[in-house]
């Protein structure tokens, strides 16, 4: 029996406002450079990837200063690589700089609050695992969501970070279920689903931009009202 439903925050539960087209489009024009969004879309992919795989070898909340500014540098160029833009890292270093200048913020998806009062309406937990560098509960504070949370598990309170198991048996610990009652549902194939599998728990992709059409590890769904659909398969396939 499925009892506690843990999600992703960015890409899953919130994402950028305004968007990262628009944000990216605004600083790269000072620059000369001019982007696409199935560009966009595709550089964000990768450079996702490439946050992950990172912040395996080593949490961008245990990096130097140095250290996370030539990361976002390179975070930046695989973003503009992605729209066939080829520049320097000291170049990307000003693009990414310029970022940080206009304002943007977190903001839930629509769907989060009916999909997750449903859930919960059900008698199921939810909870939020995620790899910012932030205290779980002022996250989902800051996002509007924390009477739709009900625990909430980041990297920097775990000491691990997706796809580690750790930060995974945490949220389990937290939520008093055991591995095969959890289910969690994330946007990233390489910390998210491989992450929960290795953990022991069900895991579903959900694939908003459409990046992983063929995705075939575990459930695919492209926005969180189908999670409900899924939740019942996996109460029957028990």
């Amino acid at each position: 029996m499925i009892k506690a439903v843990f999600f992703d925050m960015y890409g899953t539960l919130a994402g950028f406002e305004p968007s990262r087209f628009d944000v990216q489009t605004t600083a790269c024009a000072d620059f000369g450079i001019k982007l696409t969004p199935e560009g966009i879309l595709k550089g964000y992919a990768s450079a996702d990837e490439f946050m992950v795989k990172e912040a395996a070898i080593k949490p961008l909340g245990h990096r130097t200063t140095t250290e996370r500014e030539s990361f976002f540098a390179e975070y930046e160029r695989i973003v503009l690589r992605g729209s066939g833009i080829e520049i320097s890292l000291e170049t990307a270093r000003q693009v990414w700089d310029r970022i940080l200048q206009i304002p943007y913020k977190l903001t839930p998806f629509e769907d989060v609050e009916p999909t997750l009062t449903h859930i919960r309406s059900r008698g199921l937990i939810t909870g939020m695992i995620s790899n910012i560098d932030q205290g779980g509960e002022n996250v989902i504070e800051e996002l509007g969501i924390s009477h739709l949370i009900d625990l909430a598990i980041t990297s920097i309170e775990a000491g691990a970070a997706k796809p580690d198991p750790a930060i995974f048996l945490t949220a389990l610990s937290k939520a008093g279920v055991t591995r095969e009652e959890a289910v969690h549902v994330g946007d990233q194939p390489s910390s998210d689903i491989k992450g929960a599998i290795k953990a022991g728990i069900k895991a579903i992709l959900i694939d908003r931009d459409g990046n992983h059409p063929e995705y075939s590890a575990c459930p695919r769904i492209e926005t969180l009202s189908e999670v409900p659909d899924i939740l019942k398969i996996f109460k029957n396939n028990l």
